[in-house]
């Protein structure tokens, strides 16, 4: 059954002076709330590793960040904004990143009414010689409110990855209230972000140094990886007082054969490195249901965890799963999920959280709620009453699963 949640109820006072504008010099000098058996409290991110179970299992997301933001200029002077959400011909990421000549994405346009049915050329305000030589032009195919189909092409044979670093600019969150800034480029990325695809950075991760990930290791907790595509989604507020209205988008992921079997072992704690990790690691169970009952997965619906009881162990739902790639000789599982964490949610896979401080009826709140057992105010009010910062620039907290 579909919670009936009243998104009024995770709103909380958020002054604008409380979001982080701009990251810290150092990424692991940002402060960490700690909730642990119910008890708050504070220390400083690089202190993470020794308040880990030992032993266990981290799951990271390793995600990279596009510079997805282009923006182009009509004959008329009319600025258009463009930016790439995901790619439709070729349809696979990798294939559309090294795309010449030609690609087709799926984009939100900005001052969409302005574009009508010409070729908009790439504005080239400083007269940079490569962008000029690479004459970037945009083509609206279709329309749909403020989405839109649009077809790149550019002439200097450059594979289209080539073509986002040297014209986009990197899409940072619009409640930061500012233009994109060269610190930018460096710190909205995590430092182990492999795999291109995001338009949002799984910002979790972005307090991760290399002394806090050689201080994890140390404690004999073992790192792995999965691939989630963070869609502009991310940034959308819940708009309808009834969370049951609220369409969340398919965002792409990708999990290694090597992680689902060491998911299989029960005896150690798994902790995720942010609301992503999270969503893909719970979308597993799912995944393997389909496979029992089935015989194959498929995307994850938004609402399919509510819909019934499900009778399948965890270690049922992975061996299914298991099961599937070994016999097709599979390294990977590559699927999507439009999952939803709301209160109610049954959790199978995550026992801890590693995660930033979220924004106002959110459906990241929602997800922190889920996980704490709806204590999730007693956590916001300790952060904004000691002098946290706020959002994807802001700190940082080490979270308990509550039971």
């Amino acid at each position: 059954m579909i919670p009936q949640i009243n998104i009024e109820d995770y709103n909380y006072p958020l002054p604008d002076s409380r979001i982080a504008k701009y990251p810290l010099p150092q990424r692991d000098a940002s402060k960490l709330l700690t909730y642990n058996d119910g008890q708050v409290g504070e220390t400083v991110f690089n202190r993470i590793p020794e308040l880990l179970p030992s032993g266990a299992l981290m799951v990271f997301n390793d995600t990279k960040v596009v510079p997805a933001r282009l923006h182009f200029q009509r004959e008329s002077g009319a600025h258009i904004e463009i930016f790439c959400l995901q790619p439709e011909e070729p349809g696979e990421y990798n294939q559309a990143f090294a795309a010449t000549g030609t690609c087709v994405w799926k984009c939100v346009i900005g001052n969409a009414k302005r574009w009508k049915d010409d070729i908009l050329r790439l504005y080239n305000p400083l007269d940079n010689n490569l962008i000029h030589a690479m004459d970037l032009r945009a083509e609206l195919l279709g329309r749909e409110g403020q989405t839109g189909r649009v077809r790149f092409t550019w002439a200097d044979g450059s594979a289209f990855s080539r073509v986002l670093e040297l014209c986009g600019t990197v899409p940072i969150p619009p409640y930061l209230n500012r233009d994109t800034e060269a610190i930018d480029t460096e710190r909205y990325q995590t430092l182990y972000a492999r795999i291109r695809g995001s338009v949002a950075a799984p910002t979790a991760g972005l307090h991760f140094t290399e002394a806090v990930l050689d201080g994890i290791r140390a404690r004999g907790i073992e790192m792995e990886q999965v691939c989630l595509h963070v869609g502009a989604g991310t940034f959308l507020p819940v708009k309808d007082a009834d969370v049951s209205h609220h369409p969340m988008h398919r965002e792409p992921f990708v999990v290694r054969l090597e992680l689902l079997r060491k998911l299989l072992r029960t005896d150690r704690p798994v902790i995720a490195v942010g609301t992503t990790s999270v969503r893909t690691l719970e979308s597993l169970y799912y995944a393997g249901v389909q496979c029992l009952e089935q015989g194959a997965p498929e995307d994850i619906p938004q609402w399919c965890p509510y819909e019934r009881d499900y009778a399948p162990t965890r270690e049922e739902a992975l061996e299914a799963l298991i099961h599937y790639l070994e016999s097709r000789q599979l390294e990977e599982l590559k699927l999507g999920t439009r999952i939803i964490i709301v209160p109610g949610f049954r959790f199978r896979m995550t026992d801890w959280l590693v995660t930033n401080f979220h924004q106002p009826e959110s459906t990241l709140i929602l997800l922190v709620s889920a996980f704490v057992k709806g204590d999730w105010q007693r956590i916001y009010r300790y952060a904004l009453s000691h002098d946290f910062r706020f959002l994807s620039y802001g700190d940082s907290s080490l979270l308990k699963r509550v039971h």
